[in-house]
């Protein structure tokens, strides 16, 4: 189990391993374009050997990209739609061409369609995101708080979509403060018992692959989708150091999506957490 956070492209992808030594991460994550949108940094040679150069120097050899925010896989709008697995598609590729272990993607919402209809597109629209791919990187889909109309928010949700998507590779993310809003009380050593069981009931072995470690800044069941530094939101500090303690999450690394400067003290408690174990 390794701990690090969310860092800055600015300047140069090949920043992002420097910026991640910086604030004491073991392993990070990152986008490889304007999480906006707009036209990506193209992946050069010199830019890709800086970038590995980089994580050899500071001894990091795990690192995660997020997609960017506007990708709706859901979507009733056939160009939207189409637009969402063109640009997951090409995350994939460039983040395999930058040695990323795993990439994690929102799904999308449903606004506009009947649930049914919606989830029939993330599952067409991941198996278009997949068909033909031969990359290295695998792709995660991430549960969400349950804001608005997304999809995700409940494991029974995606776990039905991976059921339909015919590809091994696909796995899951999870976002603590995802899972807090949307109505798993994770607050106690039960409630990550609890958790874990709910994982082993929907999901094949291994299924889940990363841990967004974040706090809430919203009460339980909120369905709000708002960050707070791990021990420090109404999650509270019992439930991270239960996540450490339970075999479950041994080998999966955990990313704190916080602010820098301040994501170092976050990093700097998880370590301390485990160390004491």
């Amino acid at each position: 189990m390794k701990f690090g956070a969310h860092v800055s492209i600015a300047g140069g992808i090949e920043n992002a391993p420097l910026r991640a030594r910086e604030l004491g991460c073991e392993c990070f994550q990152m986008f490889t374009r304007s999480p906006r949108g707009g036209t990506p940094p193209e992946l050069e040679r010199s830019l890709l050997e800086s970038f590995s150069l980089n994580c050899s120097e500071v001894g990091i050899s795990d690192y995660y990209v997020h997609t960017p925010y506007f990708i709706n896989l859901a979507s009733g709008k056939e160009d939207l739609r189409g637009k969402s697995v063109a640009l997951v598609r090409e995350e994939l590729e460039r983040s395999s061409a930058l040695g990323v272990k795993y990439m994690m993607t929102h799904i999308g919402s449903s606004k506009g369609l009947q649930r049914e209809k919606a989830v029939s597109n993330v599952v067409d629209s991941i198996s278009g995101v997949l068909r033909g791919y031969s990359g290295t990187t695998q792709l995660l889909l991430e549960n969400t708080a349950g804001q608005g109309d997304t999809i995700g928010a409940s494991f029974e949700e995606i776990s039905f979509i991976l059921k339909r998507v015919a590809y091994d590779g696909l796995g899951v993310c999870i976002d603590t403060a995802h899972m807090f809003a949307s109505g798993y009380d994770i607050r106690t050593h039960e409630g990550v018992e609890e958790l874990v069981e709910g994982i082993n009931s929907e999901f094949e072995p291994q299924t889940v692959k990363l841990v967004h470690a974040n706090d809430s800044k919203v009460e339980f069941n909120s369905s709000k989708d708002r960050h707070e530094h791990p021990g420090e939101g109404k999650i509270g500090i019992d439930c991270f150091r239960a996540m450490i303690e339970n075999p479950f999450f041994e080998n999966l690394d955990m990313i704190v999506e916080m602010p820098p400067p301040e994501v170092a003290k976050d990093v700097e408690l998880l370590k301390r957490l485990r160390d004491a174990g």
